[in-house]
């Protein structure tokens, strides 16, 4: 029995070819597991006639959340060192992942500014190692299998498109997620580059006929057992490959002639899986053959011999009969490297699968054991070979090296991926889940499943009796601290202020959580509550580590203003704007994005402009690009505010649907979709009430008063009193209760109409008596228009129309200076109809029309149209609006855009872009964060690769 000759792919291997022929490429090779994509590969590469290069990576089919896995195994194992290369000071960044090259690698970067900025880097440092060990074919197969880090590479190559460097991966379509980054580079290959995508179907009967007969001493095979081998098998190779095997191991073929045939082909009995023609072979092997075979399905990926062996429980002779006889069983294969393992991963999960739950531990245990003895021990895989061995303390052991080294390596995700796995999965004892939970970054931690795994961990391990009050404290912070990163603000605040008595004082922890009290969310506290936290924060922040103080101040700045204190201007003021390290950078961004926000809920709009800016600088020059969608977020509610219309729909709606957006910033985009299609006439009721609901189920009480606000203006304007007054009545019950008067810019205005319109004068009368009283003496331009627009609002329905007339005159003043031009227009639109009632038609109608062509210039078509309308039936013919706009480039580059992604693209700073350009860094950064808002994307990289995938080139040349 011989090994099958390779047959029926002479398409393939030409298209192969021809694209390598024409660098760069993209080749992308698709089939179904068993159809022969390794074995196209292999004998392509083998009879190449260019002998450049070829580097080869396997994803593993056991999932290791280790960075670049399998990319970094191919160049380990493709060069015996790297000293002589002359590699750049970037390549220290790769020293994490090749520790034992340490030596001849240039010392480690300053730390990323994040775990995006520092992945970036790490792409760049292999590449440029891989060029320089002079790669002219990157090769990785089973891509999906691969690591999120890998596809990411994979993605930031292509767009790179280094001019020599060709990738070829291969996968199985049936097997690729719905959200697979792999999905990017197969639809929308980058310009420039030679696209093969290559489809390897099954053989026919002929090329069936042909490989059979290649394993038989090329003797002839009948047709008729062709054609039945064919139609059991389908035609695919491995199939039919191991049908043929066992065959001939039952003895079930003979020669008959000059051909092959079976004893009967009325009885044949051709496996229907290959999982059971792998398992019938294996069966009829000798037993130390067969511990060998499981022992390789255990280690899951090509191991050493030695590891086998030991695995296997056999003596460490690679000589011996079992070995050999195993190499020979045509199921495992050798490695250049030699390295073995078996040649299909179906032959690997058949018999895997095939051992008994405990036999599979006890070959985890000794496989594990084995790998530790290994020069450069492979922590995520020691990992995973002693979890399903069942050995807790080895797995947390290896576990949390291999998270310690993806987090030097600036890979969070992965880190997150083995310690949440490790937190979730392990029955840990609540001391270790501690240990564990205060190593786990929490930024890359996303989806609502994940986080609420970790907080029913955390729940059950406070309610040990094995925990000292400090340590449950602790976890009661944890536990807080993932509350609000879901948004579930009064649970966050209930762990919060429980952990507080029992946290060490002055420690971060403690300070954390009375800020955190201290911000008006998820508790129904009165705001002196709120006051009294954040003044124990206030004792508690000098007592920080000194770099730990100014973003404790800001955190604080923020509690005072959500609160309507004056005080926290001055509190955001002792933050330092310094940001020479990445400490100050981080302090001075959220400083200015959380005191960002608060200016534009106070009606501080040019205050709000300049920091919102600058943290969106900020967080684009430094890859901070959690932060900067929630400033981009903002920043379009600002928009919103002072009128900046156009093409806020789509940047609103963009936000909506970006699946990085956490859910407040989601939920305040799409406040602002539906604040936008509520000006412009459509009905969106059903989802500010979703909005409504989402905010009040997750405690953000505060949030609740612009949306309550639109839909009572709608339902008021549609004559539904009673709707207006009870979508009112729980916000303005808050404002009233928490006496944080901030909130009432836009609620209390719109319960003051309701309550008129209902002849509820009295309680009219008594809400805008509060809410002067909660004003005085605060400065704050928004809710001060507010209040003046409810006095108008009373004394219109007080029946004194010529005094209601001068008082909406002042509102519309009052919202006119911040400026809000929609609420103005609105409140112009009040005083002309006052006019109207006070026998001044001339005026009332010609003030309409000023209106009417204010509200259509602005963009709110449903509010000019209801004008024009009123206008009209009032016998007048109201004005004609433009229709048009500005003239612009709309989603499209500027020509001066244009020139500043093509530099990025060749990878220039932005510095270096404006030495080039002779324009100033800021304006650089300017024309930058332009463009990555029409390309929908938020880092310079997804910049560099969404505008090669539009055409744009670094040399100039657009397709």
């Amino acid at each position: 029995m011989s090994a099958p000759r390779f047959v029926g792919r002479g398409r393939e291997l030409a298209g192969l070819a021809r694209a390598l022929a024409a660098p760069p490429a993209l080749v992308l090779i698709e089939g179904e597991a068993g159809i022969g994509k390794t074995r196209l590969l292999q004998e392509f590469l083998t009879a190449r006639e260019t002998r450049g290069r070829v580097l080869v990576a396997s994803a593993p089919p056991v999932r290791r959340p280790y960075t670049l896995a399998c990319v970094v195994d191919a160049v380990r194992q493709s060069t015996d060192g790297i000293a002589g290369l002359g590699l750049t000071g970037l390549a220290g960044a790769l020293r994490p992942l090749f520790p034992e090259w340490v030596a001849d690698l240039p010392s480690a970067p300053e730390p990323a500014e994040d775990a995006l900025a520092g992945r970036h880097r790490l792409f760049r440092a292999l590449a440029e190692l891989i060029g320089r060990l002079e790669v002219d074919v990157l090769v990785v197969e089973d891509v999906h299998w691969a690591d999120e880090a890998t596809l990411e590479f994979l993605l930031f190559l292509a767009a790179a498109r280094p001019a020599r460097l060709s990738l070829v991966v291969s996968y199985r379509p049936e097997d690729v997620s719905p959200d697979s980054l792999l999905l990017r580079l197969s639809s929308r290959p980058p310009p420039g580059m030679t696209l093969l995508r290559l489809g390897v179907g099954p053989l026919d009967v002929a090329e069936t006929a042909e490989l059979v007969s290649s394993m038989l001493a090329d003797g002839h095979v009948s047709s008729a057992f062709a054609a039945l081998l064919h139609e059991r098998t389908e035609g695919v190779p491995l199939a039919v490959e191991e049908s043929v095997r066992l065959l001939h191991d039952r003895a079930d073929l003979v020669r008959r002639g000059d051909e092959w045939v079976r004893h009967s082909l009325a009885d044949i009995r051709v496996p229907p899986t290959v999982r059971d023609a792998v398992l019938e072979r294996v069966r009829r092997l000798r037993p130390g053959v067969q511990a060998v075979l499981r022992a390789a399905a255990v280690l899951a990926e090509a191991s050493e011999p030695a590891a086998l062996l030991a695995c296997a429980g056999l003596s460490a002779d690679p000589e011996r009969s079992d070995w050999a006889e195993a190499l020979g069983s045509g199921l495992l294969a050798e490695t250049a490297a030699g390295l073995v393992g078996y040649r299909h991963v179906l032959a690997s999960r058949a018999v895997y699968e095939s051992m008994p739950v405990s036999e599979r531990r006890a070959l985890h245990l000794r496989a594990g054991t084995a790998l530790e003895s290994s020069p450069q021990p492979p922590m995520a895989r020691l990992a995973w070979q002693f979890r399903e061995a069942g050995d807790t303390e080895r797995w947390c052991r290896y576990a949390e090296l291999a998270a310690e080294a993806a987090l030097v390596a600036g890979d969070d995700l992965a880190a997150v991926t083995m310690l949440h796995d490790l937190l979730t999965t392990a029955d840990l004892p609540p001391a270790k889940v501690l240990a564990l939970m205060e190593r786990l970054p929490l930024a890359p931690l996303t989806g609502a499943d994940r986080i609420g795994q970790l907080v029913r961990v955390l729940r059950d391990a406070i309610s040990s009796t094995a925990l000292t009050p400090n340590e449950a404290a602790r976890l009661r912070f944890q536990l807080g601290m993932l509350l609000d990163m879901a948004a579930e603000f009064g649970a966050s605040r209930a762990e919060l202020e429980a952990a507080i008595p029992h946290l060490r004082a002055g420690s971060p922890e403690s300070a954390r959580a009375m800020l955190l009290l201290g911000w008006a969310r998820g508790a129904p506290w009165r705001r002196q509550v709120h006051l009294q936290w954040l003044h124990r924060a206030a004792q508690a922040i000098p007592l920080l580590p000194p770099a730990a103080r100014p973003g404790a101040t800001g955190s604080r700045a923020t509690g005072l203003l959500l609160l309507g204190e004056e005080e926290g201007w001055a509190a955001a003021g002792e933050v330092p704007d310094d940001t020479d390290t990445r400490v100050q950078r981080r302090n001075v961004v959220l400083r200015d994005l959380n005191v960002g926000d608060l200016a534009v809920r106070w009606g501080r709009y040019v205050e709000a402009r300049i920091r919102l800016d600058r943290a969106y600088e900020l967080t684009g020059r430094h890859q901070y690009l959690r932060w900067r969608v929630g400033v981009a977020v903002t920043l379009a509610h600002l928009d919103w505010c002072v009128g900046n219309w156009s093409g806020l729909a789509e940047r609103a709606d963009a936000l909506t649907q970006d699946e990085s957006v956490l859910a407040m910033d989601r939920l305040e985009s799409e406040l602002v979709s539906g604040l936008l299609a509520t000006a412009a006439g459509r009905d969106v009721d059903a989802a500010l009430l979703r909005l409504l609901g989402e905010w009040r189920q997750r405690g953000a009480t505060d949030c609740l008063m612009e949306p309550a606000a639109a839909l009572a203006r709608s339902w008021l304007a549609n004559g539904r009193i009673d709707d207006a007054l009870g979508v009112t009545e729980e916000p303005v019950a808050i404002v009233t209760h928490k006496e944080i008067w901030l909130w009432a810019t836009d609620v209390v205005p719109a319960r003051v109409d309701a309550l008129v319109a209902s002849g509820r004068l009295g309680e009219a009368a008594a809400v805008v008596g509060a809410f002067e009283r909660g004003l005085r003496g605060r400065d704050m331009p928004a809710p001060a228009a507010g209040l003046a627009l409810c006095r108008a609002i009373l004394t219109q329905g007080d029946e004194a129309a010529e005094r209601a007339t001068n008082l909406f005159a002042r509102a519309a003043e009052a919202w006119q200076a911040l400026p809000r031009p929609y609420d103005a227009l609105l409140a112009r639109e009040r005083q002309a109809r006052c006019l109207l009632t006070a026998g001044r038609p001339d005026a009332g109608l010609a003030l309409l029309g000023e209106v009417c062509r204010g509200l259509a210039d602005l963009g709110a078509s449903g509010d000019a149209e209801r004008v024009a309308r009123f206008m009209r039936d009032h016998g007048h013919t109201p004005p004609p609006t433009w229709r048009g706009g500005r003239r612009g480039y709309g989603d499209q580059l500027s020509p001066r855009e244009l020139d500043v992604v093509r530099l990025v693209i060749a990878g220039r700073t932005s510095r270096e872009i404006a030495a080039l350009l002779h324009r100033s860094p800021k304006t650089v950064t300017t024309q930058i964060n332009s463009a990555m808002r029409k390309f929908h994307v938020s880092s310079r990289t997804a910049l560099a690769v969404s505008a090669i995938e539009a055409g744009v080139t670094a040399d100039g040349s657009a397709e």
